[in-house]
C-alpha cells in the first residue's frame, strides 16, 4: 500500500510540474512576442527621431516659423575663449 500511494503522489507531482512547466512556457512565448513587437517600435522611433532632426529640416523650419536667415559674414563675430 505504501508503495502505491507513492506512485500515485509521484505521478499526481509530474502531471503538476509538466502542466506548470507548459504554462511557463506560454508565457515566455508571449513575453518574446512583446519584446520582437518592442524592439520593431524602437527602431521606428530611432528612424523618426533622425529624420526630425536632420539638418535640412531645422534649416527649412527655422527659415519658415521663425522667419530666420543665415547670417552674412559681416554679421558672423567669432568669441575666442581666454587662454590658459
Amino acid at each position: 500500500m505504501p508503495l502505491a500511494a507513492a506512485v500515485v503522489i509521484s505521478a499526481v507531482w509530474v502531471v503538476t510540474t509538466k502542466h506548470q512547466a507548459r504554462q511557463l512556457f506560454g508565457e515566455l512565448e508571449a513575453l518574446n512576442r512583446e519584446r520582437d513587437r518592442l524592439q520593431v517600435d524602437w527602431g521606428r522611433l530611432q528612424i523618426e527621431e533622425s529624420t526630425w532632426g536632420t539638418h535640412s529640416r531645422v534649416e527649412t523650419l527655422s527659415r519658415d516659423r521663425l522667419s530666420l536667415d543665415r547670417p552674412t559674414p559681416e554679421q558672423i563675430v567669432v568669441v575666442a575663449a581666454p587662454g590658459p
